[in-house]
């Protein structure tokens, strides 16, 4: 196990590399509340570049009184590295400054799943977790965090993922978010894409991790985050929780105008 710091992969690319320019975004993303907050145990929040999905992004963590301590499921988008891979000490650095890593509950996470392996490989240049943890360090300052990365598309295993994080959870003593992150369906054209979209977001508004991992893989819906998604949605089931609710939806055209070829976005959270 190391302590080293993982340095920004994707600043200046997917969010602002200065960080007057970072924070003020992060800001921006999060200033309107039209509700009161929610303490969620569970959210599902895009990770494209800020300028697509920053305002979907944004309307989940306004809407969520943030815990100090967060587990951050994202995908291992790259072939390199372990298919469940988890970093355990160290910390993550962004233009703001460094995040640390929650070694003690990443330590009972690893303990609980041996599926999950320490691996610095598989989240080196993964921007799908870089891209929140921005908007943590300026909303819940002294928070920490771990990092996991689901590169595994196995139902099987990506439920007993989702079953050793209930179990974790159940044990806490103080609140811990799974702060789960997608884009939806990726490169079909506008119109295509949200009727695809409306059938994977009905699956998560259920809560159903099967249906939504039949759904995306039965009619071809390129969700990014589906294993992320379903693990969430497991340990989510264990604990008894069922309140779920769509706080936005657009797509990339909604930004770029063009309807050709585009990603969906869904901002969720679950309580």
């Amino acid at each position: 196990m190391t302590s080293a710091v993982r340095t920004p992969a994707v600043a200046g690319k997917f969010y602002p590399r200065r960080p007057e320019e970072l924070r003020r975004a992060v800001q921006e993303y999060t200033s309107t509340e039209e509700k009161g907050r929610i303490a969620a145990l569970g959210c599902i929040a895009p990770h494209a570049g800020y300028m697509y999905s920053g305002h979907v992004a944004g309307a989940v963590f306004r809407r969520m009184v943030l815990p100090r301590k967060t587990i951050v499921l994202g995908v291992r988008h790259y072939p390199r590295g372990e298919p469940a891979a988890i970093l355990s000490s160290g910390a993550w650095r962004t233009p703001l400054g460094d995040a640390p890593i929650d070694e003690a509950l990443a330590e009972e996470l690893r303990q609980e799943c041996p599926l999950l392996r320490e691996d610095s490989v598989a989240h080196s240049t993964e921007h799908s977790l870089e891209v929140q943890v921005p908007f943590l360090q300026v909303l819940a300052p002294g928070f920490s965090f771990v990092p996991v990365a689901l590169g595994t598309v196995e139902f099987e295993s990506l439920v007993k993922v989702g079953e050793a994080m209930g179990r974790v959870l159940a044990r806490a003593k103080e609140s811990v978010l799974l702060l789960t992150t997608s884009d939806l369906n990726h490169y079909e054209d506008d119109a295509t894409t949200r009727i695809k979209d409306r059938k994977a977001i009905a699956r998560l508004l259920a809560l159903d991790a099967r249906g939504l991992y039949d759904t995306c893989r039965n009619e071809e819906i390129s969700m990014c985050g589906l294993g992320p998604a379903v693990a969430m949605l497991t340990a989510l089931d264990a604990l008894g929780r069922k309140k779920s609710e769509l706080l936005k939806y657009a797509t990339s055209a909604d930004v770029s105008g063009d309807l050709s070829q585009v990603v969906g976005y869904a901002g969720m959270i679950f309580s």
